[in-house]
């Protein structure tokens, strides 16, 4: 078995599992474990990728501080990043999010400041804005996933090409989210690359914008949703939204749901957006005729979601308890 170095030749390669005592129709369900990255998620990768290229390009000079709007998980795997390489780093988070995130962050050195989650991009206090206004007011180097290359690079390098490999080749159909459009881009445009007739299935929380215009072209008003880390309010500038060809708007209570009994029958503990994800890959495994092989990702822990979703008091408090 291989000795790493050091923390960050841990993040990818990670585990394909089989989903095997849940219904999944005709279909085999495979899940990716990104959650077995060594900060907990699959923006571990994009946080490395980042990271590196804005240093090989001269954007990000020792000593600087490094500054990015994220739903916590993008933050984490910087901290891990930021802290390995001797960068400060201040995380910028609308505060909606865990208390768990927050808590993560500060352990491991991240200055924290957290912002409104019910205004919409453009607005001052929009978590996106007020990150990007920081740099700018302080020399900061603002990362911004959500229109960062390296961060579709991150998958189409490493992600795409390990679920191809693991699968065999033998693959019918992708499901995932957007939150910052690296995955459905980097994988997607790699998989199509292998086999143009791949299905790349976007699952999107009820209330986000895209699911009305993947599936009928229709421009909305953003809602609200308790999910964390996933759909949109606005088309990232990286997100190739036109790669989806087919998307599924999951409700809150089916996600977490979906997550809770992934834990009881498989042993997998996930987050809200994995359980957005997987409630869709099931309705989309049981609406086949003839069996499919079908991936999708196990975004991330839930160990940072024991204070909502795997919290009786809270989910009752959110009606979002089984009667």
């Amino acid at each position: 078995m291989r000795v790493y170095q050091n923390v960050l030749e841990m993040i990818g390669e990670t585990p394909m599992v089989k989903v095997s005592h849940i219904d999944t129709g005709p279909c085999e369900l495979y899940l990716k474990l990104e959650n077995l990255n060594p900060g907990g998620s699959i923006k571990d990768r994009i946080a490395v990728s980042m990271i590196e290229a804005a240093e090989q390009a001269g954007k990000l000079k020792p000593g600087m501080t490094i500054i990015e709007a994220t739903a916590g998980n993008t933050g984490l795997g910087l901290a891990l990043v930021a802290a390995s390489k001797g960068y400060p780093l201040q995380i910028v988070m609308p505060d909606k999010m865990s208390a768990e995130k927050v808590n993560n962050l500060k352990a491991m050195g991240a200055e924290v400041v957290q912002t409104r989650s019910d205004v919409q991009k453009g607005h001052p206090e929009y978590y996106q804005d007020m990150a990007a206004r920081m740099a700018q007011e302080n020399g900061y180097f603002y990362v911004n996933q959500f229109a960062n290359e390296a961060n579709v690079t991150a998958h189409y390098e490493t992600t795409g090409p390990e679920i191809w490999q693991q699968m065999q080749g033998d693959l019918d159909a992708f499901v995932c989210g957007v939150g910052s459009g690296g995955t459905l881009t980097g994988i997607g445009r790699y998989l199509r690359k292998q086999n143009t007739a791949i299905d790349l299935v976007l699952a999107d929380p009820e209330g986000s914008i895209l699911e009305p215009l993947v599936n009928r072209n229709e421009t909305v008003e953003a809602g609200s949703w308790l999910a964390e880390g996933i759909g949109e309010d606005f088309i990232p500038d990286i997100c190739d939204i036109k790669l989806a060809n087919k998307a599924y708007a999951v409700s809150d209570k089916e996600g977490f749901h979906t997550a809770r009994e992934l834990l009881v029958k498989e042993g997998v503990m996930v987050g809200s957006s994995s359980g957005t994800l997987i409630a869709a890959a099931l309705r989309y495994c049981r609406e086949q005729t003839e069996a499919k092989r079908v991936v999708t990702l196990a975004c991330d822990t839930g160990n940072r979601y024991l204070s909502k979703l795997y919290n009786d008091e809270w989910m009752a408090a959110q009606n979002l308890l089984e009667e």
